[in-house]
């Protein structure tokens, strides 16, 4: 099946460039030039790709991501930015995106990274096609349904992203066992292989926020300094 992909940029030769290679490797390719209507068309049309400027006229890419996520769209978004800095790359991918780029880059590159998201999405469907034969998990007052992509703490269901639930589900399967940033990054992330060593801690920190009563003071996901996390039943 062809896939469509949104790019939104503020330059026309960027968006130009773009169009033409990505159709070239069989992508379809809608354009647009500022982050409202960005959320304009993200919400109207089924897209597989999102690629978004950082900065851009009346709404910029970060506040364009927030929306989707609230909105529960979970296109995967791949962020373009003129700034080298690493607390852009990081700011991005607290609000949701799947991953970045520093202008100037390569069409080719781009294209790498596509692919890598495509792959990645392609793993996460078959583990969750795995999942399906699970049973459900419990500990504490966490209910796990991992047919279902359901959460449940005190009879109440938690909205998770798919990195979260990835994560609570791969924690709550190792149960006591200390787990590495590296094992996380290898197993939730698998070979994309262009996120920052922070993304782990990122999302962590997102799930305790969910999932503990008091994210400064969790009981269930511990930080076991110097090899990584623990997930466990609380004590208290």
């Amino acid at each position: 099946m062809t896939k469509r992909i949104l790019v939104v940029d503020d330059e026309p030769s960027i968006t130009t460039l773009l169009k033409y290679n990505l159709e070239k490797e069989h992508f379809i390719v809608d354009t647009a030039y500022d982050g409202e209507v960005a959320i304009e068309m993200a919400t109207s049309l089924a897209y597989d790709f999102i690629i978004l400027d950082l900065m851009l006229p009346r709404v910029n890419g970060l506040d364009v991501t927030k929306h989707l996520r609230h909105e529960k769209i979970e296109t995967p978004i791949i962020m373009l930015t003129a700034k080298d800095e690493v607390v852009d790359k990081i700011i991005g991918l607290e609000v949701g995106a799947d991953d970045y780029l520093t202008k100037p880059f390569s069409p080719k590159e781009l294209i790498a990274r596509i692919r890598a998201v495509e792959r990645r999405i392609d793993k996460m469907n078959k583990s969750n096609k795995e999942n399906q034969t699970q049973a459900t998990l419990e500990i504490g007052e966490i209910v796990i349904y991992p047919n279902d992509y359901q959460v449940l703490k005190n009879d109440n269901e938690l909205s998770l992203t798919k990195k979260e639930f990835e994560l609570l589900l791969y924690f709550m399967k190792r149960q006591d066992r200390i787990i590495s940033r590296d094992e996380l990054m290898q197993t939730i992330w698998q070979d994309d292989m262009y996120h920052l060593s922070r993304t782990v801690d990122i999302h962590v920190s997102h799930l305790r926020e969910k999932i503990e009563d008091d994210p400064k003071k969790p009981l269930y996901i511990k930080t076991v300094r110097g090899f990584g996390y623990k997930f466990q039943e609380p004590t208290q």
